[in-house]
């Protein structure tokens, strides 16, 4: 299991893998634990993502302006806007 993002990447042999029936996963994020820790550091030092809020009905236009690298900062669909 690797977590996180490794540099550089370790090296690694599809047989070692296959001979053993062995299995590889990763995530390039912590556990549950780690990541609260990191949402609360970054509550204690206002330390806040950019991000562009959209309506619901927007997210065609969301969708095509990410076809054509029109982005940004990330979309956040504001829930609210269903209703």
């Amino acid at each position: 299991m690797l977590l996180g993002l490794t540099a550089p990447e370790p090296p690694l042999k599809g047989s070692s893998l296959f001979i053993d029936r062995r299995q590889l996963s990763w995530s390039v994020i912590g556990s549950m634990p780690e990541t609260q820790e990191m949402i609360v550091f970054c509550a204690a030092h206002d330390i806040v993502s950019d991000v562009e809020v959209i309506p619901m009905h927007a997210i065609n236009e969301a969708y095509e302006r990410l076809l054509k690298n029109d982005v940004r900062y990330r979309f956040v669909i504001d829930m609210a806007s269903l209703k």
